[in-house]
């Protein structure tokens, strides 16, 4: 069970998906984005990269993979914890140091992301409604989050 605070949901166009936020594992990562999510940052923001059997990626403002919050880059907390199906881990660029606002959703099993990018949380309801989110890199009129509220 999660700890309270610590559950975010995402209302999605496919239907929610509630994600357990691990602060044990990115505490950085996870109070970066719940500030975000308490802004309304992501309310309105596509998963504009979605590649089939492997992720779903969301959390650019523009809505092509480009864009950021307004705060600085944080620091990585790369951890322990495998990339698996419902995996929350962290974007960034090829600098560690680059994840900010953008995040993904693993479908499947990707073990060659461990330890090289940041995992923060896990799905533990709704995965059949990642699993219905329209694929594509670039999405064409692709699916969104509506809503980001913690609990």
């Amino acid at each position: 069970m999660a700890e309270a605070g610590n559950t975010l949901t995402l209302e999605t166009t496919k239907g929610p998906v509630v994600i357990r936020m691990r602060p044990d594992l990115a505490p950085g990562h996870v109070a970066h984005i719940k500030k975000l999510v308490g802004e309304g940052f992501y309310d309105g923001i596509v998963f504009h990269r979605v590649i089939d059997g492997f992720m779903a990626q969301t959390g650019c403002p523009h809505g092509t993979g480009t864009g950021g919050s307004k705060y600085p880059n944080i620091k990585a907390e790369f951890n322990n914890e495998p990339h698996v199906r419902g995996t929350c881990s962290m974007a960034r660029s090829s600098m560690p140091d680059s994840a900010n606002s953008q995040f993904f959703i693993c479908f499947g099993d990707a073990g060659f992301l461990n330890k090289q990018y940041t995992v923060w949380g896990e799905v533990t309801s709704g995965m059949e409604n990642v699993d219905k989110i329209k694929r594509g890199e670039p999405v064409r009129d692709p699916d969104k989050i509506i809503s980001a509220k913690m609990s």
